[in-house]
């Protein structure tokens, strides 16, 4: 009988990994994002007068919404009624304000803008702020201070991120694999993701630090600043109910889920 045949003594077998990618490399449109947000920043390089009439243009101000206001004009005109539900997020107070939302962002924006590309990502962004600024409006109608940060955005991409983040091979899973494909995982259904531990777990460490940390669309007139918890809220919800409208991974079944997470959780042990 043959034996199988053998490689000369001189030849070697060479086995190549694939390159694995790190998991928090930014996606170009995050990337781009963070730097608009650091370029829109160096506003505060300003002259005080043309910095405050910034923040009064493109800041949110929900007195600019109150029709009993006849005689009462604010910078910007009827334009700014439209832009600042947007443009408010692009605007930060200071340095360490810009710096928490962007900490807080990497993570979920990085996992989500390789999950939605360029257009859906950047469509997102501003429909979380919008969402953001309605919550802040609606119950704050009476307002002077003008509200900025992009905390809302941020809230909704971690809204977002949950419902995938955890699934086996995903960026919060014990045995995630590579960035890109660990941001493309099937999603949870939202039902199922809301009773998964590790879900209800991580939301209330992040409320928490909310509330340590004060992390949040600000004011901007000294003492009268604070955190606008309701544009936080807006901007999660948005981005938690949403999401689907976006995400173009096809959806996973509620016990093909419950299977992935279960196995996940076995991983880990």
């Amino acid at each position: 009988m043959d034996s199988p045949s053998q490689p000369p003594p001189d030849h070697q077998v060479v086995v190549e990994e694939a390159p694995r990618e790190p998991i928090l490399t930014l996606p170009w449109p995050l990337t781009a994002y963070v730097a608009l947000l650091a370029l829109i920043h160096l506003r505060v390089l300003l002259p005080p007068e043309l910095e405050n009439w910034t923040i009064d243009v493109f800041g949110f101000i929900p007195k600019r919404y109150d029709s009993s206001l006849v005689n009462l004009q604010f910078e910007g005109g009827a334009g700014a009624k439209v832009w600042t539900f947007v443009t408010y997020s692009l605007l930060h107070a200071n340095l360490t304000h810009l710096a928490f939302n962007v900490l807080w962002l990497l993570p979920f924006g990085s996992a989500l803008a390789r999950r939605f590309g360029a257009l859906r990502f950047f469509v997102f962004l501003a429909v979380t702020a919008a969402a953001g600024a309605l919550a802040h409006l609606v119950t704050h109608e009476h307002a002077v201070v003008p509200m900025i940060g992009a905390s809302a955005s941020v809230s909704g991409a971690m809204a977002a991120a949950i419902r995938f983040a955890f699934v086996r091979g995903s960026f919060l899973s014990f045995s995630r694999s590579d960035a890109d494909t660990a941001a493309k995982v099937p999603a949870l259904p939202l039902f199922r993701a809301l009773r998964d531990r590790r879900i209800v777990g991580f939301l209330a460490v992040w409320f928490a630090l909310n509330i340590i940390f004060g992390v949040g669309g600000i004011g901007v007139e000294g003492d009268s600043a604070g955190v606008a918890w309701e544009a936080h809220i807006g901007g999660f919800f948005a981005g938690l109910l949403l999401f689907t409208l976006f995400d173009p991974v096809p959806r996973v079944r509620s016990h093909d889920a419950a299977d992935a997470s279960s196995q996940d959780i076995s991983d880990g042990i």
